[in-house]
Order: structure tokens, then C-alpha cells, then sequence
């Protein structure tokens, strides 16, 4: 074996801790961001961060189209679930000890408004009988709303009817024997079972449809969820314009702080590690500049495609457009695009939801030119919406009116794919 000495020239691509650092900025929302400096600044005693004056409130909209000031919804006088039912307790002779089982009970409901816990469990945590628990769950299903506490989905349903409609036995025996039966739109095999007309069923199956299958949302109401938008998308009043901005509202000025490093700097050993330290603020000041610059750039394509989306808000205007395609017009790699684009909630005039939204993958025309997904969902919907329930279309027919009616070349197999996606039921099953 024979031991060479030789000389190679290799070009090699090495990510440096600062690219790395860009990279790791590029994908972060702003709040995450804000995290990021904080935590920079606490690694190093030469940055200091300067808070924004935060007395002139940000609007900060929920998933729709509403705008609120946060600071609103901070305190609430809401009174919880447990308090509710517990307040109707009052009305009811209870002992001490049988108020006891109530709260046990009440505390083991989960936010659908189901109890979590078997009667066997509850009579070994308070070592009682079955008769004393079934006399609790009595009680426990008279409060409101109808149909808290039950155990399942039937004996929720069950409770409800009972209480809106007394006396209907066929509505009791259709929820406890037929859901699937419902469910499957096989109202026929119903009527068949219980020897009566299709019109009583349809009749019986409208009244269960007033029901209501998560009791707790008749008591909470609408729960308002609130993000933090990464980035702005707002029309101008003088023309039919988008502006762009970043969310930069809660991230710090960050400062170098020079009179302490040039203090450390006379003590020799100390020269290096100021100067050290100074290159990670300068590589964490660039690579936020670098972040927003790229944001905005990618941004600026994005409004400029869907510009008819942001108008208007219609599925339906919605453009074909990949990250690939963004990269390109920019210039830039479609991994640099995605990394950006992830975990990003954007405000626009037509709503506040994920970035990710506003692109949408391409299909193709009979005319040779490509629509987008999103579009083509849209349109699914909208046929189903406005189909013979008697005589539903089925996937096969739906894909042959959108060529012949949208110029759309889809398959039977792709119409499946996204009304599977839309959760739309088959053909059979939208049958009436």
C-alpha cells in the first residue's frame, strides 16, 4: 500500500452561524421574532433594547374582517362554565354532600359540554352508590343549556328533544336507532323500520336538526380569537392601490451600547470579546434588515397577482400562483420564498389569515391557459350548491360540466380528491 501526499482545489459550500442566523430570522412570525431579540440581548451585555411607546393602540383583527384594540378583551367579567351551572344549583334542595357530587360532576365536563367521567369512576372517587350518582346526572341534565353532561352525542340529542319536543317518542327512538340512518340520507330504510311516510321522517329529521349536538356553544357563544398580523396589506384611498408593511409594533429598537464596550475595551483580555460580541449585533441588525427586505419583496409579487382576491375577497378571484413562481420573478431560491412565507398571518382589507392563503396551485384549461385550485374549489362548491338534491351530480358529471361550461380540464378523480377535502359527501349520500 502506497501513501500519496496531494493537493486538491474543491469549491465547497460552508453555512457560516451568521447565514444560518439569516435563514432562522427569514422563517419566524414577528412574535417569535421579538422572542429571537430578546434572547440575543440577554447572551449579549452590549445590546440594549428600547422599548416603543405603546400608548397609541394597534388594531389587531380576528380571523374575519373585524378590527379591535386587544387591550380590550384583556380583562373579561365572563363568568365560566362551572360558575353557570353552579348558579342554577341554587334552585334545587340540595345537602351539602349532594352539592358536593354536583361540582364533581360539573368539573369533569369538557368544553363540548360532555361528561368525561363513568359512573363507575364517580362512585369510587366519592364512594357512593349508583342510585346517588343517577340522581346527581338527573339534576345535572335539567340545567341549561339542554343537553349538558350527557356522556355521548344520543343521550345529548335524546335530552334536547325531550326538553323541545315532550311526548315525541318516534323523535327519541329515530336519535337512539337511526343517526347512521341520517347521516347516510337513508331516509327510506328509516321509514321503512318505523312503518310511517317519508314526509313524517323528513318532518322528525328537520326537528332533530334544531338540536344542537355541542350544548356549550348556546351558553358561551362566539369565542373572538384574535392573532397578531406579521404583515399589513391596506388599499389606498386615492387609488385602487395595496400598501405593504411589516408588524414591526412590538419588536424593540436594538442599540449598541458604545460608553460600556469602549470602557471594556482599556482592559486588554477585554478588547476581543467586546469585538466579538459587536459582530454578532452588527450579523443580528442585518439579518432583520435582510428578513424584511426579502419579506417585502416577496410581498410585492403577491399583491401585484392577487390584486382581484384583495379587491374583493371571492374564492373565485383568487389567481394561480406558487412559490416557484415568486422565486423566479425575484430571483431569488423557492426555499428562501417558502421559509419566508411560513408561519406569516397577514391583515388585508378582505380579512387576517395565513399568507400561505394567497397561493394556490395551477390547473389547466381547454384554451391552453391555467386556473387556480382555489378558483376551481369555489366553483365545486358552488354546483353542488345548486344541483337537483332529488337527482345529485356525480363526480363523473361534474367534471364533464366543467369543461364544457368553465373550460376547466379536471378529472373524475381530482373532483373527488378536493370534495373529499370540502368534506362534501358522494352522490349517494347528497341524495333527497
Amino acid at each position: 500500500m502506497r501513501i500519496v501526499l496531494e493537493q486538491r482545489q474543491m469549491l465547497k459550500m460552508i453555512m457560516t452561524t451568521e447565514l444560518r442566523q439569516a435563514i432562522e430570522l427569514l422563517q419566524l412570525s414577528t412574535y417569535e421574532l421579538m422572542q429571537f431579540i430578546r434572547e440575543k440581548a440577554e447572551e449579549n451585555p452590549f445590546i440594549e433594547l428600547i422599548e416603543k411607546d405603546h400608548d397609541t393602540p394597534i388594531n389587531i383583527r380576528r380571523t374575519g374582517v373585524d378590527s379591535a384594540n386587544p387591550i380590550d378583551y384583556s380583562v373579561s367579567d365572563k363568568k365560566t362554565l362551572y360558575d353557570q351551572l353552579m348558579e342554577q344549583l341554587v334552585d334545587y334542595d340540595l345537602t351539602d354532600f349532594e352539592r358536593t357530587i354536583m361540582e364533581y360532576l360539573i368539573y369533569n365536563i369538557n368544553e363540548q359540554g360532555y361528561l368525561t367521567i363513568t359512573d363507575e369512576e364517580v362512585c369510587d372517587h366519592l364512594g357512593i352508590s349508583e342510585k346517588e350518582v343517577y340522581r346527581a346526572k338527573n339534576i345535572l341534565h335539567q340545567l341549561e343549556p339542554a343537553g349538558i353532561g350527557a356522556v355521548d352525542l344520543y343521550e345529548c340529542l335524546v335530552i334536547q328533544a325531550k326538553k323541545k319536543y315532550p311526548g315525541n317518542g318516534m323523535l327519541v327512538t329515530i336519535i337512539e336507532n337511526h343517526l347512521t340512518n341520517i347521516a347516510e340520507n337513508e331516509w327510506d330504510i328509516i321509514a321503512e323500520d318505523l312503518n310511517v311516510s317519508l314526509q313524517k321522517i323528513k318532518d322528525l329529521i328537520k326537528m332533530i336538526q334544531t338540536l344542537n349536538p355541542k350544548p356549550v356553544d348556546q351558553l358561551e357563544g362566539e369565542k373572538a380569537e384574535y392573532v397578531i398580523p406579521d404583515i399589513f396589506i391596506d388599499r389606498l384611498e386615492e387609488s385602487n392601490q395595496f400598501s405593504i408593511s411589516l408588524n414591526d409594533y412590538y419588536l424593540p429598537e436594538i442599540k449598541f451600547n458604545y460608553t460600556y464596550s469602549n470602557e471594556c475595551k482599556h482592559v486588554n483580555e477585554l478588547s476581543k470579546y467586546v469585538d466579538n460580541h459587536f459582530q454578532k449585533f452588527h450579523w443580528l441588525i442585518k439579518s432583520i434588515e435582510q428578513r424584511r427586505t426579502t419579506i417585502l419583496k416577496i410581498m410585492d409579487v403577491i399583491v401585484n397577482r392577487q390584486h382581484a382576491y384583495l379587491s374583493i375577497g371571492s374564492p373565485i378571484a383568487l389567481e394561480a400562483l406558487t412559490l416557484k413562481e415568486v422565486a423566479d420573478e425575484i430571483g431569488m431560491h423557492e426555499s428562501t420564498v417558502s421559509r419566508a412565507t411560513m408561519n406569516k398571518v397577514v391583515q388585508t382589507p378582505v380579512g387576517t389569515f395565513d399568507l400561505r392563503k394567497l397561493f394556490s396551485k395551477k390547473l389547466a384549461t381547454k384554451d391552453g391557459k391555467s386556473t387556480s385550485q382555489s378558483k376551481v374549489k369555489a366553483l365545486l362548491v358552488e354546483m353542488i350548491d345548486n344541483e337537483d338534491k332529488q337527482k345529485p351530480l356525480s363526480d363523473q358529471k361534474i367534471s364533464d360540466l366543467f369543461k364544457q361550461e368553465k373550460k376547466i380540464v379536471i378529472s373524475r378523480r381530482t373532483v373527488a380528491k378536493y370534495r373529499e377535502e370540502l368534506h362534501i359527501p358522494s352522490s349517494t349520500k347528497r341524495k333527497i
